[in-house]
């Protein structure tokens, strides 16, 4: 059995920011710790597993092809840490707010948040904005939106992380991270590192 200082972390690799996270996490737990998640035996022996920005009605699509969305689900409800950042938090909504004469995306339903698409605007209008974390030391977080969704609602046993104008940008549920912004952009690799350390992967 893996000990948990040496599971091995996860990145769904289907599609989108894969190298960016990959990249953070290799930072932090060495390049040989770093696995790409593409099919259900991708999974086994995580110790945690990040779900990346990018296209999500193409991540649900993918997950389905892949055969990866109960296997997910499963592993998610057996306590698998997962953080998902953008579209990573699309994916783990429990309820998405339909979008106007859009196909959505199916949720995997493991984080208790209810969700709408690209609610910061179109890809012109990303910005970037220093974030407050009460609980994470060295000041305020640089959070890169691009395309972000917005979350409308946080239902316990969910709770707010940090917020950004009065609107919740970082949500957790136990050992569910999620986030509407790109920290694998920042060159900042505290969350990234306060969520591994979380899941027992690093001191």
């Amino acid at each position: 059995m893996t000990e948990p200082d040496r599971a091995p972390v996860g990145v769904l690799a289907l599609q989108g920011d894969v190298p960016e996270h990959a990249a953070a996490v290799a930072a932090l737990v060495g390049a040989k710790r770093v696995r790409s998640v593409l099919e259900p035996a991708d999974l086994s022996g995580l110790g945690a597993l990040l779900l990346p920005g990018g296209e999500s009605t193409t991540l649900s699509r993918l997950l389905d092809e892949s055969g990866l969305r109960d296997p997910l689900i499963g592993a998610g409800r057996g306590g698998l840490p997962l953080l998902g950042t953008c579209a990573g938090i699309i994916l783990l909504a429990r309820e998405l707010e339909p979008s106007p004469g859009g196909k959505d995306p199916l949720p995997l339903g493991l984080l208790s948040v209810r969700v709408r698409r690209n609610d910061y605007g179109r890809q012109a209008e990303s910005f970037e904005a220093p974030i407050p974390f009460p609980d994470l030391p060295g000041g305020p977080f640089p959070g890169a939106f691009i395309r972000a969704p917005r979350i409308l609602s946080v239902a316990p046993p969910a709770r707010v992380l940090a917020e950004l104008k009065g609107h919740p940008v970082a949500v957790r549920e136990g050992s569910v991270w999620g986030l509407t912004f790109h920290p694998e952009l920042s060159g900042d690799l505290r969350l990234h590192r306060l969520f591994l350390a979380s899941a027992g992967l690093l001191p």
